[in-house]
């Protein structure tokens, strides 16, 4: 193979994981839910944790820490007792919302739609099984 083609397949595999990075770290089950829970202004941890169906404290956190390394979310540490702590999205992630706003909104008006079809395709597997 030449070095070119060495150069640009090198090239693309470098590019290519961190965008795969990317998305999966937005796109995750708890990245989707605290970017939403935290478009409404600044929010703490315990709101975060009332508002995020399922999530542990340790999954919150761990996520929190993510979004806030990837400059998606900011903290904010006031010098209280006890201390303070208020998350908010970065301009970055106030654009990403816009997106995850329509996927929500997607999600939300087809689920029964999605729902249907499974079980449709669910009893047709069953019938083709029994069948042969």
């Amino acid at each position: 193979m030449s070095h070119s083609r060495v150069d640009v397949a090198e090239r693309i595999d470098n590019e290519a994981c961190p965008l795969t990075e990317v998305l999966e770290r937005v796109a995750g089950k708890w990245s989707i839910g605290i970017l939403v829970a935290a478009a409404q202004g600044p929010v703490r941890f315990t709101e975060l944790e009332r508002a995020i169906a399922g999530i542990s404290r340790r999954m919150l956190t761990l996520n929190l820490r993510r979004l806030e390394r990837d400059g998606l979310l900011v903290r904010t540490v006031y010098p209280t007792v006890p201390p303070k702590v208020e998350y908010s999205l970065t301009p970055m992630a106030r654009e990403l919302h816009t997106s995850l706003s329509g996927l929500v909104g997607w999600a939300e008006r087809h689920r029964a739609d999605i729902t249907t079809a499974r079980a449709a395709y669910d009893a047709s597997a069953v019938d083709a099984g029994t069948a042969s």
